[in-house]
C-alpha cells in the first residue's frame, strides 16, 4: 500500500510538472503571435510589453528546473520515469529560447519603427504562422506523450526551411532592387532567422517526446531544406 501510495504521488507530481511545460509552451506561442502583431502595427508600446513578458517564461522554467530537480532527489524515478523527468528539463530550456527568440522579434519591431514601412514585412506572418503551428504540435505531443504527432511536427520543420529559403531570397531582391530598404529588410532578415529558429527548438521538442514514449531519438536524421548558405 505504501509502494503504491509513491507511484501515485510520483505520477501527480509528473502531471503537475507537465502542466507547468505546457503553460510555457502556450505562453511561448502567444508571445510570437503577439511579437509578429506588434511588428506589422509597428506598435512600440505593445512591443515593449512582448519584451516584458518574456521573463514570465523565464521564471516558468525556473519552476521547471525545480521541480524536476527535486524529484530526482526525492523519488529517485528509474527506467522511463527517469526519461520522463529529464526530458521535461530539457524541453522546458527549449520553450524558454523560443520565448527569447519571440522577444527578439519585439526588440527588431521597435528599431523597425525608425525606419520608413516596407511591403516586405507583410511575408513575415505566414512563416511565424508555420514555426507556431510546429510549437503548439510540439507541446501538445508532449502533453499527451503522442508519438505520431511528435514525427509530424519533425519532418514539418523541413517544410518551414523550405519558407525562411523563399523569405532570404526574397529579401535580398528588396534589397538589391531599391537600396533604400537595406536597413529595413536587414531587420527582417535577422526577424526571419529568430522565427526559423523557434522551429528547430519546436522539433528538439518533438523529439524528446520521442525519446519519452520509445527510449532512443528517431533513426532517420532530420529532413533539413535551409538553403541560404548556398
Amino acid at each position: 500500500m505504501h509502494s503504491e501510495h509513491i507511484v501515485k504521488s510520483f505520477d501527480s507530481e509528473l502531471d503537475r510538472l507537465y502542466g507547468e511545460i505546457s503553460r510555457m509552451g502556450d505562453t511561448a506561442a502567444s508571445q510570437l503571435d503577439a511579437a509578429v502583431d506588434v511588428l506589422l502595427r509597428r506598435d512600440d508600446q505593445a512591443a515593449e510589453r512582448v519584451v516584458a513578458n518574456d521573463a514570465a517564461i523565464d521564471e516558468l522554467e525556473q519552476a521547471v528546473s525545480h521541480d524536476v530537480l527535486r524529484l530526482l532527489a526525492l523519488r529517485q524515478p528509474m527506467a522511463r520515469d527517469l526519461r520522463e523527468v529529464y526530458s521535461a528539463l530539457r524541453i522546458a530550456s527549449d520553450i524558454e529560447r523560443i520565448g527569447d527568440y519571440a522577444a527578439n522579434v519585439a526588440k527588431r519591431s521597435l528599431v523597425l519603427n525608425r525606419t520608413p514601412p516596407v511591403q516586405a514585412v507583410q511575408s513575415i506572418p505566414a512563416l511565424a504562422a508555420t514555426a507556431n503551428s510546429l510549437v503548439r504540435g510540439a507541446v501538445q505531443a508532449f502533453r499527451l506523450r503522442d508519438d505520431a504527432l511528435a514525427l509530424q511536427v519533425r519532418e514539418g520543420d523541413a517544410r518551414l526551411d523550405q519558407q525562411y529559403t523563399a523569405l532570404f531570397r526574397e529579401l535580398l531582391t528588396w534589397m538589391m532592387e531599391d537600396p533604400r530598404t537595406i536597413t529595413p529588410c536587414a531587420h527582417l532578415l535577422f526577424i526571419a532567422k529568430n522565427i526559423e529558429r523557434i522551429g528547430d527548438h519546436a522539433t528538439n521538442i518533438a523529439e524528446a517526446t520521442w525519446f519519452i514514449v520509445h527510449g532512443q531519438m528517431p533513426g532517420q536524421p532530420r529532413a533539413k531544406r535551409d538553403a541560404t548558405s548556398q
